[in-house]
């Protein structure tokens, strides 16, 4: 736990992504990507690892628990481990791109998948499958814009506060605060 109050700002970006995904949206349009890309990066395990899934978790408890969630929880873990083997040593914008279109992809493929495989939907045939994924585009469509825009927004966010003087003195402050109170 102390390794994740040193990060505060980390903390209350993956924090925000709560708050986004509980208000209005279009569909797949979320900070979740950009948080499991984020928490591979930027935080160690096993907050890396928990962040994306306890806002998955916290806010489905609002939003409504779901037969696909394995499959998507899955999704997201796979995004944070792309994002540990490819960010952790360097950050650059055109990782930052692939790694964010690749999560929208992956989720893509297997939800739709997923969503074909339970059945209620679609039948259980190729034309079934074929219609699963294109009355899917709008939502990868909206989870490329999502991810591509949250994912740079906030990876350029934390870089300006890692640079900004006062932001890193808060984070200084807020860390000892934490951890004088959590012990």
């Amino acid at each position: 736990m102390q390794d994740l109050l040193k990060k505060p700002t980390a903390l209350a970006i993956s924090i925000g992504s709560i708050a986004v995904r509980l208000l209005p949206h279009p569909g797949n349009m979320t900070p979740l990507g950009a948080t499991a890309l984020f928490g591979g990066a930027k935080l160690a395990r096993p907050w890396n690892y928990l962040a994306p899934l306890l806002v998955l978790f916290l806010t489905d408890i609002f939003l409504g628990f779901h037969a696909l969630m394995p499959y998507v929880y899955g999704c997201f873990v796979l995004s944070v481990f792309l994002s540990e083997k490819f960010l952790k040593q360097s950050i650059t914008v055109k990782k930052l791109i692939i790694l964010a279109s690749a999560n929208a992809l992956v989720f893509f493929i297997v939800t739709n998948f997923a969503v074909w495989l339970e059945g209620r939907l679609y039948p259980p045939t190729l034309t079934g499958l074929i219609e699963s994924y294109t009355l899917g585009l709008p939502f990868l469509r909206n989870m490329l814009l999502g991810d591509l825009g949250y994912t740079l927004g906030v990876f350029g966010l934390y870089a300006w506060a890692e640079k900004t003087l006062p932001l890193q003195q808060f984070d200084k402050t807020l860390a000892s605060w934490l951890l004088k109170s959590g012990s």
